[in-house]
């Protein structure tokens, strides 16, 4: 695997930050300076200023998140993060984001490799969200959901969108989108005249929260596991 993949899978840091390391020397393989291009293998040693680091068993949590945690491993303003709420060993991380007002399933893992083909637009991953917006989307709003709205970077995917429940000065709808770009739910909602007031995302990739309260995460079962593989290689 690649060396700052290795580095991820070792704890030491993300993806990011692990070519940040790299590029400041900091990072050798069998005694040379290691590179960004460097592939590392099962007999390499690698040290990380001075200090031997070993990859860690792979391991595959999903939280229910709850409101006001920013989902990264490390946030610079100090505000909580979504790896403070899972104080696993091995280290995990995220896997793609979630909205910090936003609630529900978030997958966290150190299985680099899995956790980027999860987060590429190619295999269309499923996430479905609960969403409280402003109003009563009609026929005509629904139907531009479904077939993609224009955004400023470009037109939608099509989505899945039906309505769960009408009230009188706000509704709840279910959308279904296959991609991930930042802020997109309410930005399509913006779209069609109807502002998300609560946002909670209730299945990724198939896992859902059940018997999981707000902040509680579990591990994946290997068949989960062996189901997101799937996933992300069809």
């Amino acid at each position: 695997m690649r060396l700052n993949a290795f580095l991820a899978r070792a704890g030491v840091a993300s993806r990011r930050r692990a070519d940040e390391l790299i590029s400041a020397g900091r990072v050798s393989v069998n005694g040379a300076r290691g590179e960004l291009n460097t592939v590392v293998g099962s007999r390499d040693v690698v040290a990380v200023d001075g200090q031997r680091v070993a990859a860690q068993p792979l391991a595959y949590v999903l939280l229910h998140k709850p409101a006001g945690v920013v989902t990264t491993a490390r946030d610079p303003q100090g505000r909580r993060t979504v790896v403070e709420l899972v104080p696993y060993t091995p280290r995990v991380v995220p896997v793609g984001r979630l909205d910090a007002d936003a609630t529900g399933a978030l997958l966290l893992t150190n299985d680099g490799p899995l956790a980027h083909r999860l987060a590429h637009p190619r295999y269309g991953v499923e996430k479905v969200y609960e969403v409280e917006v402003g109003g009563v989307p009609n026929e005509d709003a629904l139907r531009k959901l479904r077939a993609g709205i224009v955004l400023d970077d470009g037109m939608t995917a099509p989505a899945g969108a039906r309505v769960l429940e009408r009230g009188s000065r706000s509704s709840l709808l279910e959308l279904t989108l296959h991609e991930g770009r930042k802020h997109q739910v309410k930005r399509m909602c913006d779209a069609v005249g109807h502002a998300v007031r609560r946002l909670h995302r209730s299945r990724y990739a198939g896992l859902d929260l059940k018997g999981l309260e707000l902040g509680e995460w579990r591990d994946l079962t290997g068949d989960e596991v062996v189901g997101l593989r799937r996933t992300s290689t069809a």
